[in-house]
C-alpha cells in the first residue's frame, strides 16, 4: 500500500512538471537583468557617480550667494563731544541693513581642480566597471543555477528509469513466485529495492524544487513561480586558453576596476601636490547698505554699488602636513600598483586552473557517455537473463544500479564541464547575455 502511495505521489508530481512552461536560458537572463536587486543597486551607484562627475563638483565653477544682514539695537547712550559737552539719550535706536549678491571664484589652485575633474571621470568609469562586474556575477549565477536544474532534471529522469526497472523486476518476481519458480524472499527484496529507488527519487525531487526557488530568488520574482528548464546541456568545446587570456586582459571587469583605482590614486597624488602652489581667487558683488542712528553726527546713511578684488595665498609652513600627505598618497599609489599586479597574477591562475579542469571534465564527459551505452547494453542482457532465471536478483540489481549511476555520472560530468566553461567566460569577460 505504501508503495502505491509513493507511486501515486510521483505520478502526480510528474504530471505537474510536464504541465509547466519551459523557461529558456536567454529569458532567465533577461529577467535577471531587469529585476535582480544587486544589479539595480549597482546601476543606481553608477548614476550617483555620473551625477558627481561634474565641473562644479571639481571646484572649477564660481559660487554666487545672495546675502542679507539686518541688525537692530536699543541702547542708553552718553556721548562726550570735542568741546567737552555731553549728549545723552535713553532708548536710542540703531539700525543696520546690508544686502546684495556676491561672487567667489577660485581661478588657480595648483591645477588641483583639473586633477579632481579627471578623478571624477575615472570614478564614473570605475562605477561602470563595477556594474559590469555585478552583471557578470549575477548572470553567471543564473547560468550555474539554471544548468544545475538541467542536471537535476536529468538525474530525476535516471531515477524514473530506475523505478521503471524496479517495477518490472517486482512484477517478474511476483509472477515467478506465483508459479513457484521463486521464493517470497525474492519478492520482498524486489519490493525493498523499489522502495529505496522511490525514496531516492523523492529526495532528488526535493533538491530540484529547492533549486527552483533559488533561481526564482535570483530572478527577483515570486519564489513560487512554476517553470521547468531545458533538458540538455550544450557545451562549448572550442575554448582556447591563450584567447581567453587576451580577452581577460582587456575585458575582465575586476581587473579593469583595479586599473581605474590605480588611475584614481595617481590623480589623488596630483591633488595633494597642488597644495604646494598658491591659490588665487577673484571676488565681486553688488551690495546695498543702510544705517540709522538716533544719536551722533550721522543719523542716517546708505550706499550701493559694485565691489571687486582678488586674493592670493601661498602656504609656507603647515607643520609638515604637506610632506606627510604626499608620502601617504605615494604609498597608496604603490598599493594600487601592487593590487593590479596581484589581480593579474590571480586572473592568470584562475584561468589556468579553470581551463585545466574544463579539459579534464570534457574528457570525463566522453568517457561517461560511452559508459552509459555499455551499462545499457549490460542491463538489457541482464534483464533478458533474469526473466528466464539464469542469473540471481543481486546480479540484476547490480546491473540496474550500474546503469543508473552511469547516467548520473554522465550528467554530473556535463554539468561540471559547463560550470568551468561559464567560469572561463566570466573571467575573460566574454559571458554572453
Amino acid at each position: 500500500m505504501k508503495n502505491y502511495l509513493y507511486s501515486a505521489l510521483l505520478l502526480l508530481i510528474g504530471m505537474q512538471l510536464q504541465a509547466q512552461s519551459v523557461l529558456k536560458l536567454e529569458d532567465a537572463v533577461k529577467i535577471a537583468l531587469e529585476n535582480n536587486y544587486d544589479i539595480k543597486i549597482a546601476a543606481n551607484n553608477l548614476k550617483i557617480d555620473e551625477t558627481n562627475s561634474s565641473a562644479g563638483n571639481a571646484g572649477m565653477l564660481p559660487t554666487i550667494n545672495a546675502t542679507i544682514v539686518n541688525t537692530n539695537s536699543l541702547q542708553n547712550i552718553t556721548q562726550t563731544q570735542g568741546d567737552g559737552s555731553q549728549k545723552s539719550l535713553d532708548g536710542a535706536k540703531n539700525l543696520g541693513l546690508n544686502y546684495g549678491v556676491g561672487l567667489d571664484w577660485t581661478v588657480f589652485d595648483g591645477m588641483k581642480m583639473f586633477a579632481k575633474r579627471e578623478q571624477l571621470k575615472v570614478l564614473q568609469k570605475q562605477g561602470e566597471a563595477l556594474l559590469k562586474m555585478t552583471i557578470f556575477t549575477k548572470i553567471s549565477e543564473v547560468y550555474t543555477t539554471y544548468f544545475d536544474l538541467v542536471q537535476q532534471q536529468q538525474q530525476l529522469a535516471a531515477l524514473d528509469t530506475a523505478l521503471v526497472i524496479s517495477n518490472q523486476r517486482l512484477n517478474t518476481a511476483q509472477n515467478r513466485f506465483t508459479i513457484g519458480k521463486a521464493s517470497k524472499l525474492e519478492v520482498l527484496n524486489a519490493q525493498v529495492d523499489l522502495n529505496t529507488d522511490t525514496s531516492s527519487k523523492l529526495l532528488q525531487l526535493e533538491t530540484y524544487l529547492n533549486t527552483k526557488i533559488k533561481l526564482n530568488e535570483i530572478l527577483a520574482r515570486d519564489t513560487a513561480t512554476e517553470f521547468k528548464v531545458m533538458d540538455a546541456i550544450a557545451i562549448d568545446d572550442k575554448l582556447v586558453l591563450q584567447d581567453l587570456k587576451a580577452l581577460a586582459e582587456k575585458q575582465n571587469a575586476q581587473l579593469q576596476a583595479q586599473i581605474l583605482a590605480k588611475s584614481s590614486s595617481e590623480l589623488q597624488l596630483k591633488q595633494v601636490k597642488a597644495g604646494r602652489y598658491p591659490t588665487v581667487k577673484i571676488n565681486s558683488g553688488y551690495n546695498f547698505s543702510h544705517t540709522e542712528a538716533s544719536l551722533g553726527f550721522i543719523t542716517q546713511s546708505q550706499g550701493r554699488g559694485l565691489t571687486y578684488g582678488f586674493s592670493a595665498a601661498l602656504p609656507l609652513f603647515n607643520g609638515f602636513s604637506q610632506s606627510r600627505n604626499e608620502k601617504i598618497a605615494k604609498f597608496q599609489l604603490d598599493n594600487a600598483n601592487l593590487v593590479v599586479q596581484q589581480q593579474q597574477t590571480a586572473l592568470a591562475s584562475q584561468l589556468g586552473t579553470a581551463f585545466q579542469s574544463y579539459q579534464t571534465n570534457m574528457q570525463l564527459t566522453k568517457v561517461e557517455e560511452k559508459n552509459v551505452s555499455i551499462a545499457k547494453q549490460n542491463l538489457d542482457i541482464t534483464l533478458a537473463k533474469f526473466k528466464i532465471g539464469t542469473i540471481t536478483p543481486i546480479e540484476y540489481r547490480t546491473a540496474q544500479l550500474n546503469y543508473v549511476q552511469a547516467l548520473v555520472r554522465f550528467s554530473n560530468a556535463q554539468f561540471q564541464t559547463k560550470l568551468y566553461e561559464i567560469s572561463l567566460k566570466e573571467l575573460s569577460g566574454s559571458l554572453g547575455f
